[in-house]
Order: structure tokens, then C-alpha cells, then sequence
């Protein structure tokens, strides 16, 4: 989720800490624990100020595993008792634990995912029925703090929306359920599917859909019942194996490679001297454009000469960033 619905969470979760008696008189603390635990999974974010390889090869990676969801409450906890006497400790690592335990949970429910099982895997797990911001849980979330302010026991308010949100999220799988076997039904008559991804947008009744056969790629987007494809692209065959070897040890290719669960590759001589080839990302289509990219311009060798990850949107721009690494 977004930093905005983190925190919303963090101050959902210092409403029901009141209620503990061991805490009453630490409401400045007790808030101050619970949010930083919603947020410190994060704190990877600081990996953009190096490249964007770094950050999205490890962004909701280790930060998000076991050992580190653990760690985080005992660290904040630690923290606590040594600079503020008085607090009971118990009960300040047992609402940490469940605040970065909350974060590392609905994370997994979008599109991006976490790596939240390593150490015993390192598969990103990406339910893809939440948007990273969805207004719908953000605005609940809103009035519920709001209510709460104006007195109201906070088991009166956050029980029903506890409830109120276990149902949207099985609303949601239903919803990604249908479509995809919608979308699967549109093109099983052109070629036998191999990848499939359904997304959700920001827009409740808009998902984004990408399917890939043998022979096609098939990318767009739901609005309410109906399933539009705006691009469809014949597939390339991958690039002979003496060119790819240089390219996958190159970071941000790498990085892609690791991050993206469907793309597609375009691979062209742009001269005597360049080779190109371009991993696009299916899951990013907006405005007739692919916003997320990987490209590697090769010399007459086969050497990387220059690469790039990122989001971009526009090609001038793209070609500004490759030369500029």
C-alpha cells in the first residue's frame, strides 16, 4: 500500500491501543511506536538515492521477509525503553509486532508484492486485487478515524470496518476471478495461453489485463463487464544466447528480469555499431504507452555501452536517461 494508507493504518491501530489499560497513560508513545512500526518496512525507499536497479531489486524485499518483520518491533521497542522510562515494554512490542505484521500483510495484495516468506523463498508474492493506493479502503479508513476523535469507543468503530473490509477483499478476488476467465474466453480461439495478469487500477470497475500466448501479445484494460484490448504484438523469439549472456549480468537488466512477471522483448540493429534490446514491461500500458522499461544499447562486441530501468513516459525522454548512465 501507499505511505498515506500505511499511516492511516498506523493511527487505526493507535485507536484500538487505547483500550489496553497498560497504556493509557502513553498515548504519545504508544502512537508514536504503532506508526513508525506501519511505516519501517519501508525505510528501503531510501535504496532510490543510489539507482533504480538497487531500489526495485530490493524494494519490499528483505525489509519485508520474516526475519525482518520480527526484527523491526524488537528494534522499535528497544529504542522506546531506552530513551523513554515508564513504558511497559510487553505491550509496546505486541502492538509494534502487529503494526509491522499488518503492513507486510496487505502488501501482498497488490500488484507489486513482497518477498514476504524469505528466507524459505524468495518468489514475490503479488495477489493483484488491490491498487498500491485504493480510495475506497483510504477513505473508510478516514471517516473511521474521524469518528473515533469525536469519542467513540473504537471497538464500535474499527469492528465494523474489520468486517467491512474482509468483505470488500473477497469482493475483490471475485471480481479478478470473473475477469480473468472473461478475458481468457476472448482469446482461446487465438492461441493457447501461457502468462495471464489481471490488476487492479485506481478505479474500482478498472482492471488491467495482459495475456500472453505462443504467438501473441494481448494487453488492455476492463471497464465494468467489458474487456477491451488495445495492443496485440506478435512475439519475438528471444535473442541468440551469445548476446543475451553479456546483457543478463547487467543490473538494470537484471533488476527487470527479477521484478517484472510479464513483459515482452524487442530486440533491432539501430546501426553498425548499436544493438538494442528492450524488455517491456505488460503490466504498465496507460495512454498507448508502456511507462516501465528496461533497455541496453550494445557495441559492435556485444558489451553493454549503456542501460537503464525505469518508468518513463515518453520515448525522447527514455533515450535522455539510457545516455545519462
Amino acid at each position: 500500500m501507499d505511505t498515506a494508507t500505511h499511516i492511516a493504518m498506523g493511527i487505526s491501530l493507535t485507536a484500538l491501543a487505547t483500550t489496553d489499560p497498560t497504556l493509557s497513560n502513553h498515548f504519545a508513545v504508544t502512537a508514536s511506536v504503532i506508526i513508525a512500526g506501519s511505516l519501517i518496512p519501508d525505510i528501503d525507499t531510501v535504496l532510490k538515492i543510489k539507482n533504480n536497479a538497487t531500489y526495485i531489486t530490493h524494494h519490499r524485499g528483505i525489509t519485508h521477509s520474516i526475519p525482518f518483520t520480527l526484527l523491526w518491533p524488537l528494534l522499535i521497542t528497544f529504542l522506546a525503553y531506552i530513551f523513554i522510562s515508564g513504558i511497559p515494554p510487553l505491550h509496546i512490542w505486541l502492538w509494534a509486532q502487529l503494526a509491522v505484521a499488518l503492513h507486510v500483510f496487505v502488501d501482498i495484495f497488490n500488484s507489486y508484492g513482497t518477498q514476504a516468506l524469505r528466507p524459505f523463498s524468495n518468489k514475490w508474492i503479488q495477489l493483484s486485487v488491490i491498487n498500491t493506493f485504493d480510495p475506497i479502503i483510504f477513505a473508510i479508513l478516514l471517516v473511521a478515524i474521524t469518528i473515533w476523535s469525536f469519542g467513540i469507543h473504537p471497538y464500535i468503530v474499527f469492528g465494523p470496518v474489520l468486517v467491512i473490509f474482509v468483505g470488500y477483499y473477497v469482493l475483490r478476488f471475485k471480481m479478478r476471478s470473473w475477469l480473468k476467465n472473461q478475458a481468457l474466453k476472448q482469446v482461446q480461439h487465438l492461441g493457447q495461453p501461457t502468462k495471464v495478469f489481471i490488476a487492479p487500477t485506481i478505479r474500482f470497475m478498472q482492471w488491467r489485463i495482459a495475456i500472453q500466448t505462443e504467438q501473441h501479445d494481448y494487453v488492455g484494460r476492463s471497464f465494468g463487464r467489458n474487456i477491451v484490448f488495445s495492443d496485440k504484438v506478435k512475439r519475438q523469439t528471444l535473442p541468440d544466447i551469445s548476446i543475451m549472456k553479456p546483457v543478463r549480468n547487467d543490473p538494470n537488466i537484471r533488476a527487470f528480469l527479477n521484478f517484472s512477471s510479464i513483459y515482452r522483448w524487442h530486440f533491432e540493429h539501430i546501426d553498425d555499431e548499436t544493438t538494442e534490446l528492450r524488455l517491456i514491461d505488460l503490466r504498465y500500458l496507460k495512454n498507448g504507452h508502456y511507462q516501465f522499461v528496461a533497455i541496453a544499447h550494445l557495441d559492435s562486441d556485444m558489451s553493454v555501452r549503456h542501460s537503464y530501468i525505469g518508468w518513463v513516459f515518453s520515448e525522447d525522454k527514455l533515450m535522455k536517461k539510457l545516455y545519462a548512465h
